[in-house]
């Protein structure tokens, strides 16, 4: 079964190490959960942990760059002092080392205090360089964070077409593009949502937009918590996700190919301008948590390097996507087999752990927030409520007051708690 990056034909994993085949591999659960100071909390014990989709536990590597940076670096950067020129340093290696995950070059990427923001933003650059009568399209299966500020250039005369998903299994059809695309400046759409959890085609998509002279914003926020991306084979021009889902601090990472970005206006100090990642900036970054997001690249060194995977950065962090993804289909499909044999639940998106993220949205006879509630007293940490896909659940037929039930999580959750979460929830519904 293929999705995102990769192809996986069962629970297992095999690629290339040292151009070398390595054999079937398991992520290794204890050496992961190691690095994560929460699992080691006290006040955390006896307790699951499955609303990660609204943010992860932060890592280890991340919490103690963060704490050197105020500790030793809490000064203006970039001065010739000691104390500045190292925090400079340090802001410079996250977006290198970020960069040289997701297979872009050092200056598209950029930081912002969320990705909302960083949207918003976009959109404002967009504004001023399209013209009245232009179109994009925009899916109704998007996170609000990502649709709302494109939707809102229909205020400035520019025509904004709507891709629909499956009012029934919440899936986005390519061969729906067909009559949106031709035209379009812009197609802007979701690696995976946040309530359906379905992971589209991402590489196919932007072909076929890039066919048709479309450029392409991919709303990652949902999908980088299972392995960041490579974004280079993706293609997407802009690539957007949040870093506190990330295992990281809260900032929003956002990827603007550099032929786009060079053409859009400039949103920051005039004086920023010929700088690619300042362009879309307007106020001076979080000086502290870009310097700590190098901890996520530690992170995945950190694992590549305990599994034996070894060779470019690139080709680390894709041996471990594809560790962290293994792990979650095996971890999942126990629990979207007991939600798809309950006759008083209706699972949102795919039933197959292959084709879809660790985030599952339930709908329940009541209400998802007191589901949340009555799971939080046995045990597991879970959220209830729209979660900002107001339009996708009322596509599907889900009044969002009542919202949904929505269980996530991530590579360092284990078989055992998803077993404690199906005890929990047979007890509660």
């Amino acid at each position: 079964m293929c999705f995102g990056l990769v192809c996986l034909e069962d629970r297992a994993l095999t690629f290339a190490h040292s151009s070398q085949t390595i054999g079937r591999m398991k992520l290794d659960i204890d050496f992961v959960r190691a690095q994560f100071p929460a699992f080691s909390e006290p006040s955390l014990q006896g307790q699951a942990f499955f609303e990660n989709a609204g943010g992860s536990y932060p890592c280890r590597q991340v919490v103690d760059r963060l704490t050197r940076f105020y500790r030793e670096r809490k000064v203006q950067p970039y001065a010739p002092f000691e104390a500045s020129r190292l925090g400079g340093e340090e802001m410079d290696e996250a977006r290198e080392r970020l960069a040289q995950i997701m297979g872009v070059d050092t200056d598209e990427i950029s930081f912002g205090p969320s990705t909302t923001q960083n949207v918003y933003v976009l959109a404002h650059a967009f504004a001023d360089w399209l013209s009245a009568g232009d179109a994009i399209v925009v899916s109704n299966q998007d996170h609000e964070a990502n649709a709302g500020a494109w939707r809102r250039l229909a205020e400035r005369g520019v025509e904004v077409r709507e891709w629909q998903l499956d009012p029934e299994t919440g899936h986005l059809n390519i061969d729906d593009l067909n009559n949106l695309l031709p035209g379009a400046k812009l197609l802007c759409f979701p690696h995976c949502s946040n309530v359906v959890g379905e992971i589209n085609d991402v590489a196919a998509i932007t072909a076929k937009a890039h066919a048709s002279g479309t450029y392409v914003c991919v709303d990652g926020v949902s999908y980088a918590p299972h392995g960041l991306p490579n974004v280079k084979q993706l293609g997407a021009d802009i690539y957007m996700f949040s870093a506190y889902k990330t295992y990281g601090p809260h900032q929003g990472i956002m990827v603007v190919r550099r032929a786009l970005g060079e053409q859009l206006p400039n949103q920051a100090h005039h004086f920023n301008a010929g700088a690619l990642y300042k362009r879309f900036t307007p106020a001076g970054p979080d000086h502290a948590q870009v310097a700590a997001s190098a901890g996520m690249a530690d992170y995945i060194d950190d694992i590549a390097r305990h599994h034996g995977v070894t060779g470019s950065p690139e080709t680390r962090a894709q041996g471990v996507h594809d560790l962290m993804r293994a792990h979650e289909i095996e971890a999942l499909q126990p629990l979207l087999d007991y939600v798809a044999a309950k006759n008083s639940v209706r699972l949102l998106g795919p039933h197959q752990a292959e084709n879809r993220a660790p985030t599952v949205a339930l709908e329940l006879a009541g209400s998802g927030e007191e589901a949340a509630k009555a799971l939080a007293q046995n045990g597991i940490m879970a959220g209830g409520g729209d979660f900002y896909a107001v339009r996708p659940l009322t596509a599907m037929g889900v009044d969002p007051k009542k919202g949904v039930l929505r269980l996530s999580f991530v590579h360092y959750t284990t078989a055992q708690e998803v077993d404690q979460l199906i005890a929990a929830l047979d007890h509660v519904l």
